[in-house]
């Protein structure tokens, strides 16, 4: 007997792709290293926390954010004694920045209550210590563990 044209062809189901087992998922999740901070984000760190430092601003805390946020490396947060403490302490960071070849943009200036300032890998906050208080930001962003903490 001949095959009429009219007879489908017989096909072969597609092979299984090959998948690994839950327990060398987990394994291979886990066995990938954290990402650090570079070098240049961490030279920058050191500039911002310098700045803050002789400004005399409060407070002073670093969060690691390398493992957490694709947005920055390090969020830095600190606290001033007023609105006016707070403005200068944020304007005299973005004209370090600047002196340093870096691209420092501040947001809050007119009101002085919370002041950011993007200083591309480092996102910095000043506060004023009640709204400080309020946002709590350290409790949201941090682990427990703070990457630097200046005295």
């Amino acid at each position: 007997m001949k095959a009429s044209a009219k007879t489908p062809a017989k096909r072969k189901a597609p092979a299984p792709k090959p998948t690994l087992a839950k327990s060398a998922t987990a394994k291979a999740v886990k066995a990938q290293p954290k990402k650090r901070a570079s070098e240049a984000s961490q030279k920058l760190l050191s500039l911002v926390m310098k700045s803050l430092d002789s400004d005399k601003a409060e407070d002073i805390i670093a969060i690691d954010m390398s493992n957490k946020s694709p947005m920055a490396d390090y969020m830095v947060v600190a606290s001033g004694r007023s609105n006016r403490h707070v403005a200068s302490i944020a304007e005299h960071l973005t004209e370090v920045l600047k002196a340093g070849g870096y691209r420092g943009r501040a947001e809050g200036l007119p009101q002085g209550d919370w002041v950011l300032v993007d200083a591309m890998d480092i996102i910095v906050h000043v506060f004023r210590p009640e709204v400080r208080a309020f946002y709590n930001l350290e409790k949201m962003w941090g682990d427990g563990t703070q990457m630097a903490e200046a005295v």
